[in-house]
C-alpha cells in the first residue's frame, strides 16, 4: 500500500472499485495516491477526512481524456506518437511536441512533411534497437516495447516511492496555516514542470491556496490543451534561463520561494545550476521537489521520457496488450498522475515538518519507480472491467481564451476543503513576479 504520509483515508475503505479497467491494479494506485494528498491536506487544515468518490477519482486521474473546448474533444496524441512495428518487435515513440517529431523524422531520414504512414514503412524495415538508438541520438523519443523484469522492479522497490533527504540546516520556519479551504495560503511555489506529473503536483498545491508561479522557456511552447488541463489556479510566466538577465529575475523569485518543483531532465537542470544541493546552498530553507521519467542515477540524468514511454519500457504495455498482439496502454496516464499526487503530499508533509525542525529538504520520485510499484501490486486473474459512468457531475466549466473550457473537478477531499478548481491562466500570460 502507498503510504508516503500517514493516511486517514484507508485503501480498504474504498466503497467501490475506481472504474479504471486494467490487468493491473490501476484503480488501487489511483485511490492510494489521491488519498495520500487528501490526508496531507486535511492534516494541515486540522480537518477530518472525508470519503473519496471512486468515480471522481477516475475522472480526475484521467483528466486529459475529459477536457473539452467549446464541447469539442482533442486527442492528446500526435500522429507520430504511438506503437510502431519494427522488423524484430515493437517500439513506442512520443512526438507530441514539434521538436520531438522533427527529431524523429530526421533520425529516420524523412522529410518534414512525412506522415505516419511513412514512419510506419521506415520503422518496419529497422530492428527496434537500431531505431531506438538513432531516434534517441537525434533528441527524439523512442523505446523498445519490453517484457517486465521482476528483478529490476524489486531493486527499484527498495527505495521509497517518494524519497526524502535533508539538504542542509536552516532555522525553523513557524507557520500559521490558512483557512480550511486554503491551508497553503501564503506558500510560494516555483513550478518548473510540464506535461502531466509535475503540473498535477503543483495544481494540487494551487488548489489548496498556494501562490504557484509556473515558469516556462519561451522557445518551447506548451501544448494548449495540456496546459489548460493542469494549469488551474496557477499563474504562467516565460523566462529564458539561458539568458543572464532573465536568470537574475528567476533567482530573485527563488529567493522568496518556499518550494521549487522541478520536472525537467536532471542533466538539463544541472547545466542551469538547478541541482538540489546548489539550490539549498544558495537559499537555505528551500524545499526542492523533483521528478523524472527514469530516476536520478547519473546514467539516467540525460534520458528523455514520458508516462507512455515508461509503460512501454517497463513491461506494462505488454501486460496490457490486445488480443491481436498489439501492445496496449493503461486506462490513464497512471504513472504521471500518481507521481503528481504523491509528490504534492510529501511537499505538504515537509512544509509541516520544516515548521518544527527547520532545514532544507528534497523530495523526489520517478515514473519508473511508480511503474515498479504498479507491477508489484496484486493482480487479478482476468483484466478488470468497469460499468460505464457519466463523468458530467465531476466536470466543471470556465470561460477561457474566448471559449468554454471543460475540465475535471478535483478528486482530493476532506471536510471543509475546496471542491472546485480556479480557472487556468493562458500560457505565458503573467509577469514573473509574486503576488
Amino acid at each position: 500500500m502507498i503510504d508516503p504520509v500517514e493516511s486517514d483515508v484507508a485503501t480498504d475503505s474504498l466503497p467501490a472499485p475506481v472504474p479504471l479497467p486494467s490487468s493491473l491494479a490501476v484503480g488501487t494506485l489511483a485511490w492510494d495516491s489521491v488519498a495520500a494528498a487528501s490526508s496531507a491536506a486535511a492534516r494541515l487544515a486540522s480537518a477530518r477526512a472525508q470519503p473519496l468518490d471512486p468515480v471522481r477519482v477516475a475522472v480526475a486521474y484521467s483528466s486529459e481524456r475529459h477536457i473539452r473546448f467549446d464541447g469539442e474533444a482533442s486527442s492528446p496524441w500526435a500522429p507520430l506518437s504511438g506503437f510502431f512495428r519494427a522488423s524484430d518487435g515493437w517500439v513506442r515513440t512520443h512526438g507530441n511536441y514539434p521538436h520531438h517529431s522533427h527529431a524523429l523524422r530526421a533520425a529516420l531520414g524523412l522529410g518534414e512533411d512525412a506522415d505516419r504512414d511513412a514512419v510506419v514503412r521506415t520503422l518496419a524495415a529497422m530492428p527496434a534497437g537500431v531505431a531506438t538508438q538513432a531516434i534517441t541520438a537525434r533528441g527524439g523519443i523512442c523505446v523498445g516495447v519490453m517484457h517486465e523484469n521482476p528483478g529490476v522492479d524489486a531493486a527499484l522497490a527498495e527505495d521509497p516511492l517518494v524519497r526524502v533527504d535533508r539538504l542542509g540546516p536552516s532555522p525553523v520556519r513557524p507557520r500559521t496555516w490558512g483557512p480550511t479551504w486554503a491551508p497553503l495560503h501564503g506558500i510560494r511555489v516555483l513550478d518548473l514542470t510540464r506535461v502531466i506529473a509535475g503540473p498535477v503536483a503543483t495544481r494540487t498545491l494551487a488548489l489548496l491556496g498556494a501562490d504557484v508561479l509556473r515558469i516556462d522557456p519561451p522557445h518551447i511552447p506548451e501544448l494548449p490543451m495540456q496546459h489548460a488541463d493542469t494549469g488551474h489556479g496557477k499563474r504562467s510566466a516565460l523566462l529564458d534561463l539561458r539568458q543572464p538577465s532573465q536568470l537574475d529575475v528567476f533567482d530573485r523569485l527563488l529567493a522568496d520561494a518556499d518550494v521549487i518543483v522541478l520536472g525537467y531532465r536532471p542533466a538539463g537542470l544541472a547545466h542551469l545550476g538547478l541541482e538540489p544541493a546548489a539550490l539549498a546552498a544558495r537559499h537555505p530553507g528551500i524545499i526542492v521537489a523533483r521528478l523524472s521519467a527514469w530516476g536520478f542515477d547519473p546514467s539516467a540524468g540525460g534520458r528523455r521520457g514520458f508516462d507512455s514511454i515508461v509503460q512501454a519500457a517497463s513491461g506494462i504495455a505488454w501486460i496490457e496488450s490486445r488480443e491481436d498482439g498489439i501492445p496496449g496502454a493503461l486506462p490513464a496516464q497512471a504513472l504521471d498522475h500518481s507521481a503528481g499526487y504523491l509528490l504534492a503530499a510529501e511537499i505538504m508533509t515537509l512544509l509541516e515538518r520544516q515548521s518544527v525542525e527547520g532545514g532544507s529538504w528534497l523530495a523526489e520520485t520517478s515514473l519508473r519507480r511508480l511503474a515498479a510499484e504498479l507491477l508489484r501490486m496484486p493482480r487479478t486473474a482476468q483484466p478488470s472491467t468497469a460499468e460505464p459512468f457519466d463523468p458530467a457531475p465531476h466536470l466543471q466549466t470556465f470561460d477561457f481564451d474566448g471559449g468554454i473550457l471543460t475540465t475535471a473537478r478535483p478528486a482530493i477531499a476532506y471536510e471543509g476543503g475546496p471542491v472546485a478548481f480556479a480557472p487556468p491562466r493562458p500560457w505565458g500570460a503573467d509577469a514573473p513576479a509574486w503576488l
